[in-house]
């Protein structure tokens, strides 16, 4: 008992009045045998929370895909042979620059020379706006390019000087589109003016353009 007091008497001391006790005799010592010593705790395990790990193998991520060198995505891949995006068909055997068949529509009437004359000459002219609107509408269905039948009325009509040089224009265009020579071009359309003055012009440019719109009607199927 009395070893005790001694003990507890050496551990705290008065100073100026107050009680101040060792606290170096209080905490164990660190040194002695069978002591632990911990490491000081981390900022993450502090706060609750796991220590994060490095890279892409986190639980529940999959791993990035593998694609070219310091690139996270596959490149498109479009040449022939080789599989492009997942959705979409591969290009095999399909080059660039390479032509895709010309898609025709249904082929236009064909007319006599001689009965469109008749009609012309009966109707003292007016067949002649019935005959720019039939074929150049039909030329348009076919082709997909051209005037069209309403403005190559109106054309007729109140500039009708210009209907033979766009009417033979538009039907060697014909020919032209499936690479075959042209049998008239706008140049033809000289035989109407100044052709005019030797009186049979006229009438060889309607020969020679309306002969090889029927013509080329027939070879897309067209049949009297």
């Amino acid at each position: 008992m009395a070893a005790d007091l001694l003990t507890h008497s050496a551990s705290a001391r008065p100073l100026g009045g107050v009680l101040v006790t060792d606290q170096n005799s209080e905490q164990p010592d660190q040194s002695a045998p069978g002591a632990q010593s911990h490491p000081p705790p981390q900022a993450s395990e502090q706060q609750g929370y796991p220590p994060p790990q490095q890279g892409y193998e986190q639980p529940g991520y999959p791993p990035p895909p593998q694609g070219q060198p310091g690139q996270g995505y596959p490149g498109p891949q479009g040449h022939p042979g080789q599989q492009g995006y997942p959705g979409q068909p591969a290009y095999a055997g399909q080059h660039y620059g390479q032509m895709q068949p010309y898609q025709y529509g249904p082929p236009g009437k064909i007319r006599p020379t001689g009965l469109s004359m008749l009609l012309y000459f009966v109707t003292l002219g007016i067949y002649g706006w019935v005959y720019y609107y039939q074929t150049h509408e039909e030329m348009k269905k076919h082709a997909g390019e051209g005037l069209g039948g309403p403005l190559a009325l109106v054309l007729a009509i109140f500039v009708g000087i210009v209907m033979p040089y766009i009417m033979s224009s538009e039907v060697g265009n014909l020919y032209e589109r499936q690479g075959r020579e042209k049998p008239v071009t706008a140049l033809t359309g000289l035989w109407v003016f100044p052709g005019i003055f030797i009186l049979v012009g006229p009438f060889i440019w309607f020969v020679k353009t309306n002969h090889a719109l029927n013509e080329y009607w027939e070879s897309m199927g067209a049949r009297h």
